[in-house]
Protein backbone atom coordinates (compact mmCIF):
# COMPACT_ATOMS: atom_id res chain seq x y z
CA UNK A 1 0.00 0.00 0.00
CA UNK A 2 1.39 3.40 -0.96
CA UNK A 3 2.16 5.77 1.90
CA UNK A 4 0.08 8.50 0.28
CA UNK A 5 -3.04 6.31 0.30
CA UNK A 6 -2.57 4.67 3.68
CA UNK A 7 -5.53 5.11 6.02
CA UNK A 8 -6.29 4.00 9.53
CA UNK A 9 -9.35 2.17 8.24
CA UNK A 10 -7.22 0.35 5.66
CA UNK A 11 -4.73 -0.65 8.37
CA UNK A 12 -7.56 -1.91 10.56
CA UNK A 13 -9.18 -3.89 7.75
CA UNK A 14 -5.84 -5.51 6.89
CA UNK A 15 -5.31 -6.38 10.57
CA UNK A 16 -8.74 -8.03 10.79
CA UNK A 17 -8.02 -10.01 7.60
CA UNK A 18 -4.62 -11.21 8.79
CA UNK A 19 -5.91 -12.18 12.23
CA UNK A 20 -9.14 -13.63 10.83
CA UNK A 21 -11.19 -11.56 13.25
CA UNK A 22 -14.78 -10.51 12.82
CA UNK A 23 -15.99 -7.02 13.66
CA UNK A 24 -17.79 -8.43 16.70
CA UNK A 25 -14.65 -10.18 17.95
CA UNK A 26 -12.46 -7.09 17.52
CA UNK A 27 -15.15 -4.87 19.05
CA UNK A 28 -15.06 -6.99 22.17
CA UNK A 29 -11.24 -6.88 22.24
CA UNK A 30 -11.19 -3.08 21.83
CA UNK A 31 -14.13 -2.51 24.20
CA UNK A 32 -16.16 -0.78 21.47
CA UNK A 33 -19.76 -1.40 20.50
CA UNK A 34 -19.85 -3.60 17.39
CA UNK A 35 -22.30 -1.24 15.68
CA UNK A 36 -20.02 1.71 16.34
CA UNK A 37 -17.01 -0.19 14.99
CA UNK A 38 -18.96 -1.22 11.89
CA UNK A 39 -19.98 2.38 11.18
CA UNK A 40 -16.34 3.47 11.57
CA UNK A 41 -15.09 0.78 9.19
CA UNK A 42 -17.69 1.66 6.58
CA UNK A 43 -16.84 5.36 6.80
CA UNK A 44 -20.22 6.38 8.20
CA UNK A 45 -18.66 8.12 11.19
CA UNK A 46 -15.18 9.45 12.00
CA UNK A 47 -13.03 7.90 14.70
CA UNK A 48 -13.04 9.72 18.04
CA UNK A 49 -9.76 9.98 19.96
CA UNK A 50 -10.84 7.61 22.73
CA UNK A 51 -11.93 5.08 20.10
CA UNK A 52 -8.62 5.42 18.24
CA UNK A 53 -6.66 4.76 21.43
CA UNK A 54 -8.71 1.61 22.12
CA UNK A 55 -8.27 0.37 18.54
CA UNK A 56 -4.50 1.03 18.71
CA UNK A 57 -4.18 -0.88 21.97
CA UNK A 58 -6.29 -3.80 20.66
CA UNK A 59 -4.00 -4.04 17.61
CA UNK A 60 -0.98 -4.31 19.91
CA UNK A 61 0.58 -1.01 18.87
CA UNK A 62 2.16 1.60 21.15
CA UNK A 63 0.18 4.65 22.25
CA UNK A 64 -0.07 7.29 19.55
CA UNK A 65 1.03 4.91 16.80
CA UNK A 66 -1.70 6.09 14.42
CA UNK A 67 -1.72 9.79 15.34
CA UNK A 68 0.15 10.97 12.26
CA UNK A 69 -2.20 8.97 10.06
CA UNK A 70 -5.13 10.39 11.99
CA UNK A 71 -3.86 13.90 11.26
CA UNK A 72 -3.58 13.03 7.55
CA UNK A 73 -6.96 11.31 7.37
CA UNK A 74 -9.16 13.48 9.56
CA UNK A 75 -7.46 16.88 10.00
CA UNK A 76 -5.52 17.68 6.84
CA UNK A 77 -7.57 15.37 4.59
CA UNK A 78 -10.87 16.07 6.30
CA UNK A 79 -12.65 18.86 8.14
CA UNK A 80 -10.84 20.68 10.95
CA UNK A 81 -13.40 19.83 13.61
CA UNK A 82 -12.56 21.37 16.97
CA UNK A 83 -14.14 18.40 18.73
CA UNK A 84 -11.34 16.24 17.30
CA UNK A 85 -8.54 18.82 17.30
CA UNK A 86 -8.63 19.59 21.03
CA UNK A 87 -8.48 16.00 22.30
CA UNK A 88 -5.86 15.09 19.68
CA UNK A 89 -3.57 17.97 20.66
CA UNK A 90 -3.91 17.14 24.34
CA UNK A 91 -3.11 13.47 23.73
CA UNK A 92 -0.09 14.47 21.61
CA UNK A 93 1.06 16.63 24.51
CA UNK A 94 0.65 13.67 26.89
CA UNK A 95 2.89 11.57 24.64
CA UNK A 96 5.33 14.42 23.87
CA UNK A 97 4.57 14.16 20.15
CA UNK A 98 5.49 17.78 19.51
CA UNK A 99 6.05 17.39 15.77
CA UNK A 100 2.53 16.07 15.37
CA UNK A 101 1.18 18.97 17.41
CA UNK A 102 3.02 21.43 15.21
CA UNK A 103 1.54 19.91 12.03
CA UNK A 104 -1.99 20.23 13.40
CA UNK A 105 -1.62 23.76 14.72
CA UNK A 106 0.05 25.17 11.62
CA UNK A 107 -2.52 23.55 9.35
CA UNK A 108 -5.61 24.82 11.11
CA UNK A 109 -4.19 28.31 11.70
CA UNK A 110 -4.43 28.97 8.00
CA UNK A 111 -7.83 30.07 9.30
CA UNK A 112 -7.41 32.53 12.21
CA UNK A 113 -10.84 31.60 13.58
CA UNK A 114 -9.05 28.67 15.25
CA UNK A 115 -6.69 30.96 17.21
CA UNK A 116 -8.98 31.17 20.30
CA UNK A 117 -9.35 27.37 20.36
CA UNK A 118 -5.60 26.82 20.17
CA UNK A 119 -4.92 29.45 22.82
CA UNK A 120 -7.39 27.77 25.21
CA UNK A 121 -5.75 24.39 24.56
CA UNK A 122 -2.34 25.90 25.32
CA UNK A 123 -3.74 27.30 28.58
CA UNK A 124 -4.97 23.81 29.50
CA UNK A 125 -1.54 22.34 28.74
CA UNK A 126 0.14 25.03 30.85
CA UNK A 127 -2.15 24.27 33.79
CA UNK A 128 -1.30 20.58 33.42
CA UNK A 129 2.43 21.38 33.55
CA UNK A 130 3.14 20.47 29.92
CA UNK A 131 5.41 23.46 29.36
CA UNK A 132 7.08 22.48 26.08
CA UNK A 133 3.79 21.60 24.44
CA UNK A 134 2.13 24.79 25.68
CA UNK A 135 5.05 26.94 24.53
CA UNK A 136 4.88 25.44 21.04
CA UNK A 137 1.18 26.30 20.70
CA UNK A 138 1.64 29.81 22.14
CA UNK A 139 4.48 30.39 19.67
CA UNK A 140 2.38 29.28 16.69
CA UNK A 141 -0.63 31.37 17.76
CA UNK A 142 1.61 34.41 18.32
CA UNK A 143 3.19 33.96 14.90
CA UNK A 144 -0.24 33.72 13.22
CA UNK A 145 -1.49 36.83 15.03
CA UNK A 146 1.67 38.93 14.79
CA UNK A 147 -0.11 41.59 12.73
CA UNK A 148 -3.33 41.59 14.78
CA UNK A 149 -2.12 43.64 17.79
CA UNK A 150 -4.56 41.63 19.92
CA UNK A 151 -4.65 41.03 23.64
CA UNK A 152 -4.38 37.30 22.90
CA UNK A 153 -1.06 37.95 21.11
CA UNK A 154 0.19 39.80 24.20
CA UNK A 155 -0.94 36.95 26.47
CA UNK A 156 0.89 34.42 24.27
CA UNK A 157 4.06 36.50 24.57
CA UNK A 158 3.59 36.76 28.34
CA UNK A 159 3.18 33.00 28.68
CA UNK A 160 6.26 32.41 26.51
CA UNK A 161 8.23 34.82 28.68
CA UNK A 162 7.35 33.11 31.96
CA UNK A 163 7.83 29.59 30.52
CA UNK A 164 11.29 30.46 29.19
CA UNK A 165 12.73 31.75 32.48
CA UNK A 166 15.55 29.51 33.63
CA UNK A 167 19.02 29.55 35.18
CA UNK A 168 20.48 30.91 31.93
CA UNK A 169 20.74 34.65 32.50
CA UNK A 170 21.47 35.50 28.87
CA UNK A 171 18.34 33.61 27.87
CA UNK A 172 16.36 35.44 30.56
CA UNK A 173 17.56 38.81 29.26
CA UNK A 174 16.54 37.84 25.72
CA UNK A 175 13.10 36.70 26.94
CA UNK A 176 12.51 39.90 28.91
CA UNK A 177 13.54 42.11 25.99
CA UNK A 178 11.28 40.16 23.65
CA UNK A 179 8.25 40.49 25.93
CA UNK A 180 8.61 44.15 26.95
CA UNK A 181 6.82 45.68 23.93
CA UNK A 182 3.70 43.60 24.62
CA UNK A 183 3.06 44.61 28.25
CA UNK A 184 0.82 47.57 27.40
CA UNK A 185 -1.38 45.37 25.20
CA UNK A 186 -2.43 43.24 28.18
CA UNK A 187 -5.53 44.21 30.12
CA UNK A 188 -4.95 46.33 33.22
CA UNK A 189 -5.12 43.41 35.64
CA UNK A 190 -2.67 41.18 33.73
CA UNK A 191 -0.30 44.13 33.33
CA UNK A 192 0.34 44.19 37.07
CA UNK A 193 1.47 40.57 37.17
CA UNK A 194 3.51 40.99 34.00
CA UNK A 195 5.30 44.07 35.35
CA UNK A 196 6.10 42.19 38.56
CA UNK A 197 7.61 39.30 36.60
CA UNK A 198 9.67 41.65 34.43
CA UNK A 199 10.95 43.55 37.48
CA UNK A 200 11.90 40.29 39.23
CA UNK A 201 13.71 39.05 36.13
CA UNK A 202 15.71 42.25 35.80
CA UNK A 203 16.49 42.11 39.52
CA UNK A 204 18.08 38.69 39.04
CA UNK A 205 20.05 40.23 36.15
CA UNK A 206 21.09 43.17 38.38
CA UNK A 207 19.68 45.62 35.85
CA UNK A 208 18.66 48.14 38.48
CA UNK A 209 17.53 50.79 36.00
CA UNK A 210 15.04 48.32 34.54
CA UNK A 211 13.92 47.12 37.97
CA UNK A 212 13.15 50.69 38.98
CA UNK A 213 11.37 51.40 35.68
CA UNK A 214 9.00 48.44 35.89
CA UNK A 215 8.50 48.63 39.66
CA UNK A 216 7.58 52.30 39.31
CA UNK A 217 5.15 51.59 36.46
CA UNK A 218 3.58 48.71 38.40
CA UNK A 219 3.08 50.88 41.50
CA UNK A 220 1.61 53.73 39.45
CA UNK A 221 -0.89 51.49 37.65
CA UNK A 222 -1.83 49.66 40.85
CA UNK A 223 -2.51 52.94 42.68
CA UNK A 224 -4.81 54.10 39.86
CA UNK A 225 -6.73 50.82 40.02
CA UNK A 226 -6.89 51.03 43.82
CA UNK A 227 -8.30 54.56 43.70
CA UNK A 228 -10.92 53.53 41.14
CA UNK A 229 -11.96 50.57 43.22
CA UNK A 230 -12.00 51.99 46.74
CA UNK A 231 -12.55 55.75 46.50
CA UNK A 232 -16.28 56.35 46.23
CA UNK A 233 -15.91 59.57 44.22
CA UNK A 234 -13.85 57.73 41.57
CA UNK A 235 -15.46 54.30 41.68
CA UNK A 236 -16.01 52.69 38.26
CA UNK A 237 -17.82 49.61 37.13
CA UNK A 238 -16.27 46.36 38.33
CA UNK A 239 -14.34 44.60 35.56
CA UNK A 240 -14.99 41.18 37.09
CA UNK A 241 -11.38 40.07 36.62
CA UNK A 242 -9.25 39.93 39.74
CA UNK A 243 -5.45 40.11 39.94
CA UNK A 244 -3.54 37.01 41.01
CA UNK A 245 -2.73 38.69 44.33
CA UNK A 246 -4.60 41.33 46.35
CA UNK A 247 -4.43 44.70 44.62
CA UNK A 248 -2.51 46.38 47.45
CA UNK A 249 0.27 43.79 46.99
CA UNK A 250 1.42 45.44 43.76
CA UNK A 251 1.68 48.85 45.44
CA UNK A 252 3.64 47.51 48.39
CA UNK A 253 5.81 45.29 46.19
CA UNK A 254 6.66 48.28 44.03
CA UNK A 255 7.98 50.05 47.14
CA UNK A 256 9.89 46.91 48.17
CA UNK A 257 11.62 46.64 44.79
CA UNK A 258 12.43 50.34 44.62
CA UNK A 259 13.91 50.15 48.12
CA UNK A 260 16.04 47.24 46.90
CA UNK A 261 17.24 49.39 43.98
CA UNK A 262 18.20 52.22 46.36
CA UNK A 263 20.23 49.76 48.45
CA UNK A 264 22.12 48.57 45.38
CA UNK A 265 22.84 52.14 44.26
CA UNK A 266 23.94 53.28 47.73
CA UNK A 267 20.96 55.59 48.33
CA UNK A 268 20.28 54.39 51.87
CA UNK A 269 18.08 57.32 52.87
CA UNK A 270 15.85 56.67 49.86
CA UNK A 271 15.81 52.95 50.66
CA UNK A 272 14.57 53.57 54.20
CA UNK A 273 11.80 55.80 52.82
CA UNK A 274 10.45 53.01 50.61
CA UNK A 275 10.78 50.44 53.39
CA UNK A 276 8.88 52.62 55.82
CA UNK A 277 6.15 52.93 53.16
CA UNK A 278 5.42 49.20 52.91
CA UNK A 279 5.88 48.71 56.65
CA UNK A 280 2.74 50.81 57.20
CA UNK A 281 -0.21 49.20 55.41
CA UNK A 282 -2.92 50.71 57.57
CA UNK A 283 -4.46 52.23 54.43
CA UNK A 284 -5.33 48.82 52.94
CA UNK A 285 -9.10 48.43 52.46
CA UNK A 286 -9.11 44.82 51.29
CA UNK A 287 -10.01 42.00 53.65
CA UNK A 288 -9.59 38.24 53.83
CA UNK A 289 -7.03 35.58 54.64
CA UNK A 290 -4.88 36.29 51.57
CA UNK A 291 -4.77 39.99 52.45
CA UNK A 292 -3.67 39.27 56.02
CA UNK A 293 -1.08 36.78 54.75
CA UNK A 294 0.58 39.37 52.50
CA UNK A 295 0.28 42.19 55.03
CA UNK A 296 2.12 40.06 57.59
CA UNK A 297 4.81 39.17 55.07
CA UNK A 298 5.40 42.79 54.09
CA UNK A 299 5.64 43.69 57.76
CA UNK A 300 8.32 41.02 58.27
CA UNK A 301 10.13 41.97 55.07
CA UNK A 302 10.24 45.62 56.11
CA UNK A 303 11.93 44.72 59.40
CA UNK A 304 14.51 42.54 57.69
CA UNK A 305 15.16 45.02 54.88
CA UNK A 306 15.57 47.96 57.26
CA UNK A 307 18.29 45.94 59.02
CA UNK A 308 19.91 45.35 55.61
CA UNK A 309 19.89 49.03 54.68
CA UNK A 310 21.41 50.05 57.99
CA UNK A 311 24.09 47.36 57.70
CA UNK A 312 25.00 48.43 54.17
CA UNK A 313 25.22 52.05 55.31
CA UNK A 314 27.82 51.01 57.91
CA UNK A 315 25.60 50.86 61.01
CA UNK A 316 27.10 47.82 62.74
CA UNK A 317 24.87 48.22 65.81
CA UNK A 318 22.10 46.26 64.04
CA UNK A 319 24.24 43.23 63.12
CA UNK A 320 23.41 41.24 66.24
CA UNK A 321 19.70 42.02 65.88
CA UNK A 322 19.70 41.00 62.23
CA UNK A 323 21.49 37.72 62.96
CA UNK A 324 18.86 37.00 65.62
CA UNK A 325 16.15 37.81 63.03
CA UNK A 326 17.43 35.42 60.35
CA UNK A 327 17.98 32.75 63.00
CA UNK A 328 14.21 32.84 63.62
CA UNK A 329 13.39 33.11 59.89
CA UNK A 330 15.50 30.40 58.28
CA UNK A 331 13.86 30.94 54.90
CA UNK A 332 15.69 34.30 54.92
CA UNK A 333 19.07 32.68 55.59
CA UNK A 334 20.56 32.94 52.09
CA UNK A 335 19.58 36.54 51.49
CA UNK A 336 20.49 37.42 55.09
CA UNK A 337 23.99 36.01 54.90
CA UNK A 338 24.46 37.56 51.46
CA UNK A 339 23.77 41.07 52.75
CA UNK A 340 25.76 40.53 55.95
CA UNK A 341 28.73 39.59 53.78
CA UNK A 342 28.20 42.53 51.43
CA UNK A 343 28.08 44.89 54.39
CA UNK A 344 31.20 43.29 55.86
CA UNK A 345 33.10 43.56 52.57
CA UNK A 346 31.97 47.14 51.99
CA UNK A 347 32.76 48.35 55.49
CA UNK A 348 35.67 46.04 56.41
CA UNK A 349 33.74 44.32 59.20
CA UNK A 350 34.89 41.15 60.94
CA UNK A 351 31.99 38.65 60.92
CA UNK A 352 33.94 35.49 61.74
CA UNK A 353 31.66 34.71 64.68
CA UNK A 354 28.56 34.90 62.48
CA UNK A 355 30.13 32.68 59.81
CA UNK A 356 31.25 30.17 62.41
CA UNK A 357 27.71 30.08 63.80
CA UNK A 358 26.28 29.31 60.33
CA UNK A 359 29.13 27.11 59.08
CA UNK A 360 26.98 24.00 58.56
CA UNK A 361 24.25 25.97 56.77
CA UNK A 362 26.71 27.63 54.40
CA UNK A 363 28.30 24.27 53.57
CA UNK A 364 24.84 22.90 52.77
CA UNK A 365 24.09 25.92 50.56
CA UNK A 366 27.35 25.35 48.69
CA UNK A 367 26.62 21.65 48.15
CA UNK A 368 23.09 22.37 46.92
CA UNK A 369 24.34 25.03 44.55
CA UNK A 370 27.04 22.79 43.11
CA UNK A 371 24.44 20.08 42.49
CA UNK A 372 22.25 22.68 40.77
CA UNK A 373 19.18 21.75 42.79
CA UNK A 374 17.73 25.25 42.73
CA UNK A 375 15.94 25.81 39.44
CA UNK A 376 14.46 29.25 40.07
CA UNK A 377 16.89 31.76 38.58
CA UNK A 378 16.64 34.36 41.33
CA UNK A 379 17.26 31.86 44.15
CA UNK A 380 20.23 30.30 42.41
CA UNK A 381 21.63 33.72 41.54
CA UNK A 382 21.46 34.77 45.18
CA UNK A 383 23.32 31.68 46.31
CA UNK A 384 26.01 32.16 43.68
CA UNK A 385 26.44 35.75 44.84
CA UNK A 386 26.64 34.55 48.44
CA UNK A 387 29.58 32.27 47.61
CA UNK A 388 31.27 35.12 45.69
CA UNK A 389 30.96 37.47 48.69
CA UNK A 390 32.33 34.72 50.92
CA UNK A 391 35.33 34.28 48.60
CA UNK A 392 35.85 38.07 48.62
CA UNK A 393 35.70 38.14 52.43
CA UNK A 394 38.34 35.44 52.92
CA UNK A 395 40.70 36.76 50.25
CA UNK A 396 40.76 40.20 51.85
CA UNK A 397 41.29 38.55 55.24
CA UNK A 398 44.32 36.84 53.66
CA UNK A 399 42.82 33.38 54.19
CA UNK A 400 43.81 32.52 50.65
CA UNK A 401 43.15 28.77 50.60
CA UNK A 402 39.49 29.24 51.53
CA UNK A 403 39.14 32.31 49.36
CA UNK A 404 40.52 30.80 46.15
CA UNK A 405 38.66 27.52 46.65
CA UNK A 406 35.36 29.43 46.91
CA UNK A 407 36.22 31.79 44.06
CA UNK A 408 36.86 28.90 41.65
CA UNK A 409 33.52 27.39 42.65
CA UNK A 410 31.88 30.76 42.11
CA UNK A 411 33.24 31.01 38.57
CA UNK A 412 31.67 27.62 37.83
CA UNK A 413 28.38 28.76 39.35
CA UNK A 414 28.18 31.93 37.26
CA UNK A 415 29.21 30.06 34.11
CA UNK A 416 26.34 27.65 34.75
CA UNK A 417 24.02 30.65 35.08
CA UNK A 418 25.53 32.11 31.88
CA UNK A 419 26.11 35.30 33.85
CA UNK A 420 29.04 36.88 32.04
CA UNK A 421 29.06 40.08 34.07
CA UNK A 422 29.51 38.20 37.34
CA UNK A 423 32.14 35.93 35.79
CA UNK A 424 34.03 39.12 34.93
CA UNK A 425 33.76 40.25 38.57
CA UNK A 426 35.28 36.93 39.61
CA UNK A 427 38.10 37.40 37.10
CA UNK A 428 38.75 40.90 38.42
CA UNK A 429 38.91 39.59 41.99
CA UNK A 430 41.23 36.73 41.05
CA UNK A 431 43.60 39.02 39.17
CA UNK A 432 43.77 41.30 42.20
CA UNK A 433 45.15 38.36 44.22
CA UNK A 434 46.93 36.39 41.48
CA UNK A 435 50.36 37.12 42.97
CA UNK A 436 49.51 35.06 46.08
CA UNK A 437 47.91 32.15 44.19
CA UNK A 438 50.06 29.02 43.90
CA UNK A 439 50.60 27.35 40.53
CA UNK A 440 47.93 24.70 41.11
CA UNK A 441 45.29 27.36 41.78
CA UNK A 442 46.38 29.34 38.72
CA UNK A 443 46.19 26.22 36.54
CA UNK A 444 42.68 25.43 37.78
CA UNK A 445 41.65 29.01 37.14
CA UNK A 446 42.97 28.97 33.57
CA UNK A 447 41.34 25.62 32.86
CA UNK A 448 38.01 26.86 34.15
CA UNK A 449 38.08 30.06 32.11
CA UNK A 450 39.00 28.14 28.95
CA UNK A 451 35.90 25.98 29.40
CA UNK A 452 37.76 22.74 29.89
CA UNK A 453 35.73 21.59 32.87
CA UNK A 454 32.11 20.47 32.90
CA UNK A 455 30.01 21.98 35.67
CA UNK A 456 28.53 18.69 36.81
CA UNK A 457 31.68 16.62 36.30
CA UNK A 458 34.29 18.77 38.05
CA UNK A 459 35.49 16.34 40.69
CA UNK A 460 37.02 19.04 42.84
CA UNK A 461 33.64 20.76 43.26
CA UNK A 462 32.94 19.41 46.70
CA UNK A 463 32.75 21.38 49.87
CA UNK A 464 35.96 21.53 51.87
CA UNK A 465 34.49 23.80 54.48
CA UNK A 466 34.43 27.57 54.17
Amino acid sequence: MEATTTTILGELEEYLRQKALTITQFAKRSQLHSGTLSNILHGYRPIAMQQLDRITQAMGQEEGFFYDLYIDNYIIGGSSDGRRIGPLLLRCADLNKLDSMQRIARHILDNLMYAPLLFDIAEEMLTAGKMKAAAMIYEIVAEAERYQHSERLALCQFRLFTISLSDDQDRNLWAANRFEPFVERLDEVDQLHALKELANTYRSLQRWDKVDEFASTMGHKARIQYDLKYHSDLKSAESGKLPIRPLFFYIAYSDLLRGNVCDELGDYEGALGYKDAYADLSWVREQGDAVEHWKNLFHEWSKANIYITKLLSGDTTVLESYVAYIDKHRNELVIGLLYILRAANKNQLNIDRTLEFYQQEVEEILIELIKSRYSRNLAMDRQANLIYELAYYYLYKEEYTKGFDLLLKTIINFQHLNNERNVLECVTLFERFRNVANQEIQDQYQTQLLGGVCYEEKSSCTSNGF
